[in-house]
C-alpha cells in the first residue's frame, strides 16, 4: 500500500487526508466527507491481496457484521464496497478520537475498580447486542477498545474490529462463505478462550472469557498468567488456572468479589462461565455505587429489560403520576366512585321531598266553622 490516495478525492464524496493506522490486511485513512460535514476513518485493503478469496471474504464480512450493529458502544460504519479503479475492498466509518486500553494500561498503568467496571459493562452492552443477531467477534483484545469522548461522556468505549468476527451459520445469508471451520485457530493468544486455542466451535461465551482477561489487566496492568512467550499463552489458556486478582497485585488493595466475578469469567468450561454478556455486566453492577447501577449506556440483563417492558404504557397520559404518587387509573375510578355517591345522594333528597308533599297533600283542613241552615230563621221585613 502506498500513500498515493493521500489529498485524493474517492467514491465521489470522501477525500484522504491522512494514513492513521496500518495492519497485515491493509490501512486505515482519515477522510472528510464534505457533503455530509464529518470526518471518516476508511479502512481499505491491500491491493496485493484483493485475489485473496480467504481474505476478501473475511473483509467483507467485518463489513457485513459492523453494519449490523446499532449499539452506541460499538464503532459506526456508514459505507462499504469495492472501489472501482484498484477493485480494493474498503469500509468507512466513524472517526474516533481516544487511546485504546492497551495503551491506556501502559501509559497510566491499573485502573481503578469502579471506573474499570463502568466501562466494562458498556462494552459487554455492545457485545449482548452482536451476540443476540449471531455476530461473535472472537479477536476482542485491548487493542480493540479504544475509550473516547462522545456526546460530552468521557470514558465511552468503542469495539472495533469485528475482522475475524463470525456470523452464526443460523443468522448468515444464503451463499455466504465460512472462511474458519474446527480446526482451524485464529485469534490472538494472550486473549482466545481455551475452546478457540484448542480450534473448537465457538459461540458467544468465548467472547466472554475474552472480555475477562480484558478487565483483569485493566485492573492489575497485568495478565493472569505467568509471564512468557506469545505462543505459550495457548497452552495457559487451555491448561493453567488463572492467578486471582488480589494475589497478582496485592500492594493494590482490589477488592476481594473480584477474585469471583472474574474467575468466573475465565472458567475453562464455558458452561460454567456466565452465559451471556448481560449476566456478566449484571455481576459487575455490584462494584459500582447504588445510583450508578444499571445508568445509561449500561448493559441491563434481558430480565430487566422485560420488566422495564412491562411497566411501560403504550398511552403516555398512563405512564405519568400525579403530584400525590396516584396512578391516573386509581384517580379516576375514586373520582367515579364519588359521582355516583353524590348522585344517590342527590336522588334520596329528591324522594324525600316527593313523599313529603304527597302526605301534605292528603291532610284533612283544620276544623272549618260550619253554620247549619236550619237554624237560621228568615228576617223579617217590616210592612210600612
Amino acid at each position: 500500500m502506498t500513500d498515493d490516495l493521500i489529498g485524493k478525492e474517492i467514491l465521489g464524496q470522501f477525500r484522504i487526508v491522512e494514513k492513521i493506522g496500518r495492519g497485515g490486511m491493509g490501512a486505515v485513512y482519515k477522510a472528510e466527507q464534505p457533503a455530509m460535514d464529518r470526518v471518516v476513518a476508511i479502512k481499505i485493503l491491500h491491493q496485493k491481496l484483493a485475489g485473496r478469496k480467504d481474505l476478501v471474504s473475511r473483509f467483507r464480512r467485518e463489513a457485513r457484521a459492523m453494519s449490523r450493529l446499532s449499539h452506541p458502544n460499538t464503532v459506526r460504519v456508514f459505507l462499504y464496497g469495492q472501489l472501482e479503479e484498484t477493485g480494493q475492498l474498503y469500509i468507512a466509518m466513524e472517526y474516533l478520537n481516544g487511546m485504546d486500553l492497551a495503551k491506556h494500561t501502559r501509559v497510566e498503568g491499573p485502573m481503578n475498580v469502579q471506573r474499570a467496571a463502568k466501562i466494562m459493562i458498556q462494552v459487554l452492552g455492545a457485545l449482548e447486542e452482536a451476540h443476540d443477531v449471531g455476530v461473535i467477534h472472537r479477536d476482542l483484545k485491548p487493542e480493540n477498545i479504544l475509550l473516547t469522548t462522545q456526546g460530552g461522556i468521557e470514558d465511552t468505549p468503542k469495539v472495533l474490529d469485528f475482522g475475524l468476527a463470525k456470523i452464526h451459520d443460523s443468522k448468515m445469508r444464503p451463499g455466504s462463505m465460512v472462511l474458519t471451520r474446527q480446526g482451524m485457530v485464529f485469534g490472538t493468544p494472550e486473549f482466545m478462550s481455551p475452546e478457540q486455542a484448542r480450534g473448537e466451535e465457538l459461540d458467544a461465551r468465548s467472547d466472554i472469557y475474552s472480555l475477562g482477561i480484558i478487565l483483569y489487566e485493566m485492573i492489575t496492568g497485568r495478565l493472569p498468567f505467568p509471564r512468557c512467550k506469545p505462543m505459550e499463552y495457548i497452552t495457559h489458556q487451555i491448561n493453567t488456572p488463572p492467578i486471582p486478582v488480589t494475589e497478582r497485585r496485592p500492594e493494590l488493595n482490589i477488592p476481594k468479589e473480584l477474585n469471583a466475578i472474574i474467575g468466573k469469567a475465565l472458567e475453562k468450561d464455558k458452561t460454567h462461565r456466565y452465559q451471556s454478556a448481560a449476566e456478566f455486566a449484571q455481576a459487575l453492577q455490584v462494584l459500582l455505587p447504588v445510583e450508578e447501577q444499571s445508568g445509561p449506556m449500561h448493559a441491563v440483563p434481558h430480565v430487566e429489560k422485560s420488566v422495564a417492558q412491562s411497566r411501560t404504557s403504550s398511552n403516555p397520559s398512563e405512564r405519568r403520576l400525579s403530584a400525590s404518587g396516584a396512578h391516573p387509573a386509581s384517580r379516576r375510578q375514586r373520582q367515579g366512585k364519588g359521582l355516583v355517591i353524590a348522585l344517590l345522594a342527590i336522588i334520596i333528597v329528591l324522594l324525600g321531598v316527593v313523599a313529603w308533599l304527597m302526605l301534605t297533600m292528603r291532610e284533612p283542613q283544620s276544623n272549618p266553622v260550619v253554620v247549619p241552615t236550619s237554624s237560621m230563621s228568615p228576617e223579617k221585613t217590616a210592612s210600612p
